[in-house]
């Protein structure tokens, strides 16, 4: 295996330039911005390139992986579960600590195989009934209403975009899916936070949520929260034993549906049978709890305030939409893909095999960019233009393949929702400050986005 020596982005500006591979696996990397500069090299250069995963943030060395770049490699890896697996070394590009933290993530359904990720993905897909999706659509422009509402307020001001405005609709659906009360939401908050933010000091220990205000559930769950040790440190959130508090929580919820059903998707989820005749196990609720609590709320968190900023940067798209908001759905797209929430997923490769001209050996990672792919040349004209009526726009934001993203159409739904809202009731929009951006290789996260606006 050779590592890619060209070059790249300094590690501080003015400073001795690292190799691209490096500044691409580096979290503190995007805390500036991604590196679009060393994914395209790499992506011209060296399309299925070896990345040494060298010691960041207190963690030891890895044994490094495949990253892969371009658009039909992604969907190729993606397509090919028997060869490049969920289940065998999980999805995120660090290896679990131990046999049993691997044990524990496999039983998710985001990192399994097929047959047992498709027979779950049917039980949760029957669920999404017309009827639910439409009083779902339905509560999704109410809350986006009443958000803009109080954040939109009189003839102009500011406010913070990443807080004030996105946060907020991604938990309040969550909370309609799960069934979740509505004075719990902010848990759902805090767990993504912990789990999706566990690179980044300011999320690692989120307290956001107010026990005093919530249900007796809650406080039940949040007295198994964990601590900081001596150090400050907290047990790893991506383990069971790093978020006990959240599968209490899930299994109180679980119970509480079986004995009062709603007309939310998890409690109809629970009423499901398999073709065997099988329910949703207790642990396999709570699994899917946590899928949806920490991936359904953070993918989307991170894409509003990404796609606000792209309006920012593009004022006369802003102009374009507020004249025809029609052009909101070809918007949609552009402004998910222009930003791409989630920037990677890995999967391991099963046997001996070729990927992009290069020899992958069986038990290799192999990392896929959605970044990268998203501004593949071979696939979209101008790549780096924000182009609202794009078309056709085959981005992967959402992946491919059998893990196909079940909540894709909900995330178009409230994009189109919250941002329909918020230019019937503005002018203008304007940075009004710096963005401040998380420190992660994996979400491409926005923790504040200081606008101001004029009505």
């Amino acid at each position: 295996m050779t590592t890619a020596a060209r070059t790249g982005e300094p590690d501080q500006p003015g400073g001795p330039a690292r190799p691209d591979t490096e500044v691409v696996f580096d979290p503190a990397t995007y805390t500036r911005g991604v590196p679009f500069a060393a994914l395209a090299r790499l992506r011209r250069d060296t399309p299925v390139a070896w990345v040494p995963e060298i010691p960041v943030l207190g963690w030891p060395a890895g044994p490094g992986f495949w990253l892969v770049l371009r658009h039909a490699d992604v969907e190729s890896v993606l397509t090919r579960p028997k060869l490049f697996s969920s289940a065998l070394g999980a999805t995120q590009i660090r290896d679990p600590a131990t046999p049993q933290a691997l044990g524990y993530v496999r039983r998710m359904m985001l990192n399994m195989d097929p047959p047992e990720h498709a027979r779950l993905r049917r039980l949760l897909g029957r669920s999404f009934t017309p009827r639910a999706v439409a009083q779902l659509e339905h509560r999704i422009r109410g809350h986006a209403r009443v958000i803009c509402d109080r954040a939109f307020a009189g003839r102009g001001g500011e406010c913070d975009f990443a807080k004030d405005v996105a946060a907020e609709l991604p938990l309040l659906t969550l909370a309609d899916v799960l069934g979740v009360p509505e004075q719990d939401r902010w848990l759902l908050f805090d767990w993504s936070n912990r789990v999706i933010g566990y690179q980044d000091p300011d999320y690692a220990s989120s307290a956001e949520f107010d026990p005093a205000a919530g249900t007796p559930m809650a406080r039940e769950a949040l007295a198994l929260r964990p601590v900081p040790d001596r150090d400050g440190r907290l047990p790893d959130p991506r383990t069971r034993e790093g978020m006990p508090d959240l599968y209490a929580y899930a299994h109180l919820l679980a119970e509480e549906k079986r004995r009062h059903p709603g007309d939310d998707v998890m409690s109809i989820l629970l009423a499901q049978s398999d073709e065997d005749g099988g329910q949703v196990s207790a642990a396999e609720f709570e699994n899917m709890f946590w899928l949806f609590a920490v991936a359904g709320n953070e993918t989307l968190r991170n894409g509003l305030p990404g796609a606000c900023i792209a309006l920012l940067d593009h004022p006369g798209a802003q102009d374009e939409l507020r004249a025809d908001l029609s052009l909101m759905t070809s918007a949609a797209d552009e402004m998910l893909r222009w930003w791409t929430p989630v920037m990677t997923f890995r999967r391991t490769a099963t046997a001996d095999c070729e990927l992009g001209g290069q020899p992958i050996r069986g038990g290799d990672k192999v990392v896929v960019s959605f970044t990268s792919a998203n501004r593949d040349e071979a696939v979209f004209a101008d790549p780096g233009r924000f182009d609202i009526r794009r078309h056709p726009n085959p981005h992967l934001v959402f992946g491919h393949g059998p893990h196909f993203c079940l909540g894709a159409h909900l995330a178009r739904t409230q994009l189109r929702a919250l941002f329909e809202e918020v230019l019937a009731r503005t002018s203008s929009l304007r940075y009004a400050g710096q963005p401040s951006y998380l420190r992660s290789n994996f979400q491409r996260g926005v923790k504040r986005l200081p606008v101001a606006w004029t009505a």
